[in-house]
C-alpha cells in the first residue's frame, strides 16, 4: 500500500509542475504579446489623431497610458521569477497568474478603445465620399422648398391659422438649413486640407445633420395635407357618434355626473366653426373627442352601478362595526395568553388589523363603499380565523390529567383521576373564558 500512495503523490506532483510550468508559458507569452500590441496601437493611435484630431481619441490615449503603467508592475514580476533568488512554487504561481491577469485586461481595454474608434476612422476616411452627398442631397432638397410653399399657401386658404402656425415656416427654414450645410460641408473640406482635423470632423457631422432636419421640415410640411385632410374625415365620424352617444345618454338614468358630461359635449359640438370657414381640425378633434370620451366614461360607470348597485352606508358600517368586534375579541384572548398563542393565530390577527387599518385610509367617496365592504368582511374573517387559531393553541397546552402528578393523589378519584378535578376546573376555566368572550360580543 505504501508503494500505491507513493506512486500516486508522485503522479499528483508531476501534474502540478506541469499546470504550473504551462502557466509560465502562457505568462511569458503574454508579455511579448502585449508589448507588441501596446507598440502597434501606439502607431494606430497617431494614425488616428492625423485623421480624427485629439479630441476624438483621447479615450485611446489614456487607455495606452494605463495600459503602460500596469503593463510595469508585470515586467517587474517577470523579473523577479528569474533573478537568483529562489523562489518557491506558489510564489512563482502567484506571480505567473498576476502577469497573465494584468496582460488579459491590457488586450481587453486595448481592443474595446480601438474599435470605438474604428467606425469614426472608416467615417472621416469616407469623407470626400459623404460631401458630395451632402451637396447633392442639398441640391434635391432645394428643388422640393418651391413645392412645400405652395403646400403652406394652400393650407392658409382651407384652415385656420392656428392649424398652419406649425408648418407656414418651414418652407424659409429649410432654404436656411441647406444653406448652412453647404457651408458646413465647405468649412469641413477647408479644415481637412488645413490639417485640422478636429474641426473638419465637427463641420462634416453638422453639413450631415443640417440635411437630415431640412429633410425632415419638408416632409412635415406634406404629411401636414395628409394628417390635416384624415382629421376632417375623423372629426365628421366623431360628430356623429358623439350625437349618437348624447341620445343613449338620455336614456339611462341621470345623475350629475351624466348631466355634466352631456352638457360638456353639447357645448363642445356648438363650438365647431359653421361649414365653409377656416377650421383648425386639430383642435376640434381634440376637444370634441375629450367631450365624447368622459361622456362615454360616465355612462359606462352608470350602468355598471345600475347592474352591481353600491353598498348603502349602513351596509358599511354594520361590517366594520362587526370586524371592530371581533378583531376586538380575538386580541383580549391573545393578548390574555400570551405564551400560549402560537405563530399562526398572531401572523392572522395581524392582518387583521392591518386590513382594518387599510379602511380608514380610503377616501371617503361613493366608490369606496365596495372596496370597504369588502376589506370590513376580510378583517371579520382573518380575527375569526386568529381566534379559532388561538383557542386551539391554549386548549392543546392546557395541563392534560397525567400532568397533574398521575395517581399520586389516590387514583382515580385523586386531582390527576379522569372525571377528576382537573378536568372540572379544565371546564369551568374554559368555560368562563368562552363565556365572557361571547358575553363581550352580543354585548
Amino acid at each position: 500500500m505504501a508503494g500505491f500512495w507513493g506512486k500516486r503523490k508522485r503522479e499528483e506532483q508531476a501534474e502540478i509542475n506541469a499546470q504550473d510550468a504551462d502557466l509560465a508559458r502562457r505568462a511569458q507569452q503574454s508579455l511579448v504579446a502585449v508589448d507588441e500590441r501596446i507598440r502597434l496601437t501606439t502607431e494606430e493611435l497617431s494614425f488616428a489623431e492625423a485623421e480624427l484630431g485629439e479630441s476624438s481619441t483621447k479615450d485611446l490615449r489614456e487607455a495606452l497610458i494605463a495600459v503602460r503603467t500596469h503593463l510595469g508592475e508585470a515586467f517587474q514580476l517577470h523579473q523577479l521569477n528569474h533573478d537568483e533568488i529562489p523562489d518557491t512554487p506558489e510564489e512563482l504561481r502567484t506571480r505567473n497568474a498576476r502577469i497573465v491577469q494584468l496582460c488579459e485586461w491590457a488586450d481587453q481595454l486595448l481592443d474595446e478603445r480601438t474599435s470605438a474608434l474604428a467606425d469614426d476612422i472608416a467615417r472621416v476616411r469616407r469623407a470626400p465620399e459623404i460631401l458630395a452627398r451632402v451637396r447633392a442631397d442639398a441640391e434635391r432638397l432645394r428643388e422640393r422648398i418651391p413645392h412645400a410653399q405652395s403646400v403652406v399657401d394652400r393650407m392658409r386658404l382651407r384652415y385656420a391659422a392656428s392649424a398652419v402656425h406649425q408648418i407656414e415656416n418651414s418652407p424659409a427654414e429649410a432654404e436656411q438649413v441647406l444653406s448652412f450645410a453647404l457651408h458646413s460641408a465647405d468649412v469641413s473640406t477647408r479644415r481637412r486640407e488645413a490639417g485640422r482635423a478636429d474641426e473638419a470632423n465637427l463641420a462634416l457631422e453638422t453639413a450631415t445633420e443640417s440635411v437630415r432636419r431640412a429633410e425632415t421640415l419638408l416632409d412635415g410640411v406634406e404629411d401636414f395635407e395628409i394628417e390635416a385632410l384624415r382629421a376632417e374625415s375623423t372629426l365628421a365620424e366623431v360628430i356623429a357618434d358623439s350625437r349618437g352617444d348624447l341620445v343613449t345618454a338620455r336614456s339611462v338614468p341621470a345623475n350629475p355626473e351624466i348631466v355634466s358630461a352631456m352638457r360638456d359635449l353639447e357645448a363642445a359640438l356648438a363650438a365647431l366653426p359653421a361649414p365653409g370657414s377656416l377650421t383648425d381640425p386639430f383642435a376640434a378633434l381634440s376637444g370634441l373627442r375629450t367631450a365624447n370620451s368622459a361622456l362615454d366614461a360616465v355612462v359606462a360607470k352608470a350602468r355598471h352601478r345600475a347592474e352591481r348597485p353600491l353598498p348603502s352606508v349602513l351596509q358599511v358600517r354594520h361590517a366594520v362595526d362587526d370586524a371592530d368586534r371581533q378583531i376586538a375579541v380575538a386580541r383580549s384572548l391573545i393578548s390574555g395568553h400570551r405564551g400560549w398563542i402560537g405563530a399562526d393565530a398572531r401572523t392572522r390577527f395581524a392582518e387583521a388589523e392591518r386590513t382594518r387599518t387599510d379602511i380608514d385610509r380610503l377616501p371617503d367617496e361613493e366608490d369606496s363603499r365596495e372596496v370597504a365592504l369588502h376589506l370590513a368582511r376580510r378583517a371579520g374573517q382573518l380575527a375569526s380565523e386568529a381566534l379559532q387559531l388561538a383557542q386551539r393553541d391554549i386548549d392543546s397546552s392546557r395541563p392534560r390529567d397525567d400532568d397533574w402528578g398521575g395517581g399520586s393523589w389516590g387514583g382515580r378519584g385523586g386531582r390527576g383521576g379522569r372525571g377528576g378535578m382537573g378536568d372540572a376546573m379544565g371546564g369551568i376555566l374554559g368555560g368562563l373564558v368562552i363565556g365572557g368572550l361571547l358575553g363581550d360580543m352580543f354585548d
